[in-house]
């Protein structure tokens, strides 16, 4: 029998029907925010790119689940092999699991960590979608995710969570996933960009967000989400840290928040929707590795760092030429790394662990443990990645021709558009017909120039 499972003996723990049914709902409350991540981006895009952006978290829906259920579960908690990568028979196909077996050490079914944990298989690379907006062809997509989870996700997974993982045994602290989730997401999204380049018009056009109601209806059920995908990585509710990490996760949202409007503020005299939406975003990334460790005011500390870090973050990409779409490097890479790293200064030895932070006395010990997990995970991921979209850039092609870029991706790859303009204006005949690059122009709040060609 793989390690991680253990029977209903006499001497073993009981399964808690509480146990298992808190850990069910988060379950659905992670998987919702793979839609939830689809809204944010869909809004963030351009009007002609909105399909395409929903469709590449959607599809991580239905890969990474069936690709998990195969082979997936046991690359990432398999038995150990060397400390890199795991295996185990019975896992495959989930198939030598039984109803009443559960999972080793905890009362919850093996099912059960095994549903939790494919959520988190599932939002990690939607979340690199956000960088490679407009561009991307929808079948080279769908083949990175499928490679990228394989070679990428599974194994580091294994690192961080898993029993025998080299950075799991180091005793390097990510409670619900700032390095096996955001650092490297953030990581691979540098890296595939990095190798397919700009899209047409970076730093010459307008490419301003089309739907901002979107953009905070996903922001909302993010932030809604995310207190299973946090609050449940403590598989329980029997000894209060998941309770604390449920109060961590509010308080530096709301920190965050706060720190990216008021920068914002200052730096460009105004307060945003998209900087509110994008600055909770920041401090749920940041406080995904640290909420166990740190008290309510340490959440806060982190949030109002990662807000201000993000904010300053997101504006690199025109500084140094790389076309991060929709900052998903400035947002989840940073956002992951600071909030990973200030576990090492803020952590109180009082809540998920005994091991004390800088600043309650522990000294660089538990912050030099967080440095290699947070840069091993970076470069691991941002290496395989660039690996993996050359490869496939290569081959099939990762980009849309030109011509289609311009004209819109969701025409070209999903012969759809999002909104549907033909009934606009009235009865047929009864006024002029408005050309369909006003209309585009107008949505995407752009001003339509004469006799010259509107990027939608």
């Amino acid at each position: 029998m793989p390690p991680g499972i253990t029977t209903l003996a006499a001497d073993a723990p009981e399964l808690s029907a509480a146990n298992t049914g808190f850990m069910l709902i988060c379950s659905a409350l992670v998987m919702l925010m793979t839609p939830g991540l689809a809204f944010f981006y869909g809004g963030m895009v351009r009007v002609k790119s909105t399909l395409n952006m929903l469709m590449m978290s959607f599809i991580s829906l239905g890969i990474v689940t069936i690709l998990w259920v195969l082979y997936g579960f046991s690359l990432a908690f398999g038995t150990d092999s060397g400390s890199v990568i795991a295996w185990s028979s019975d896992y495959v196909g989930l198939s030598g699991i039984g109803v009443t077996q559960l999972w080793d050490g905890y009362t919850i079914p093996v099912y059960v960590f095994a549903v939790f944990q494919l959520m988190f298989a599932i939002i990690t690379p939607a979340l690199i979608s956000g960088a490679l907006a407009d561009r991307v062809k929808f079948t080279a997509w769908a083949l990175f995710i499928a490679l990228w989870v394989t070679v990428v996700y599974f194994p580091v997974a294994h690192w961080v969570w898993g029993t025998g993982g080299w950075l799991f045994e180091m005793g390097v602290i990510d409670f619900a996933g700032g390095t096996a989730v955001h650092i490297n997401a953030g990581a691979a999204a540098l890296g595939v960009i990095l190798v397919i380049g700009k899209r047409i018009g970076f730093k010459k056009d307008p490419m301003r967000p089309h739907s901002l109601p979107l953009v905070m209806l996903g922001a909302g059920l993010l932030w809604f989400g995310w207190f299973g995908f946090n609050a449940g990585s403590w598989l329980g509710n029997d000894d209060g840290v998941g309770a604390v990490m449920f109060v961590n996760t509010q308080v530096a949202t709301a920190a965050a928040m706060l720190a990216w409007l008021a920068y914002e503020k200052i730096r460009h005299g105004s307060f945003t929707t998209l900087g509110a939406a994008s600055g909770a975003v920041a401090g749920l990334v940041a406080i995904t590795p640290s909420g166990g460790s740190v008290s309510p005011l340490g959440a806060i500390a982190v949030g109002a760092i990662a807000g201000v870090l993000c904010a300053m973050a997101v504006g690199l990409k025109y500084k140094f030429g790389y076309d991060d779409s929709l900052d998903v490097v400035g947002v989840h890479l940073v956002g992951g790394v600071a909030g990973s790293l200030l576990v090492g200064f803020f952590a109180t030895g009082g809540v998920q662990s005994k091991a004390k932070g800088l600043f309650y006395g522990g000294g660089f010990e538990q912050l030099g443990k967080q440095a290699i997990g947070v840069f091993a995970v970076l470069a691991y991921s941002l290496i395989v990645s660039a690996i993996l979209a050359f490869v496939l850039d290569r081959t099939i092609g990762m980009r849309v021709p030109e011509d289609d870029e311009i004209s819109g991706i969701d025409q070209v790859e999903h012969a759809e558009t999002a909104y549907d303009f033909s009934g606009a204006g009235g009865g047929a005949g009864s006024r002029k017909a408005v050309p369909s690059a006003d209309i585009a122009a107008a949505s995407s709040g752009a001003a339509a120039a004469p006799n010259k060609k509107v990027d939608a």
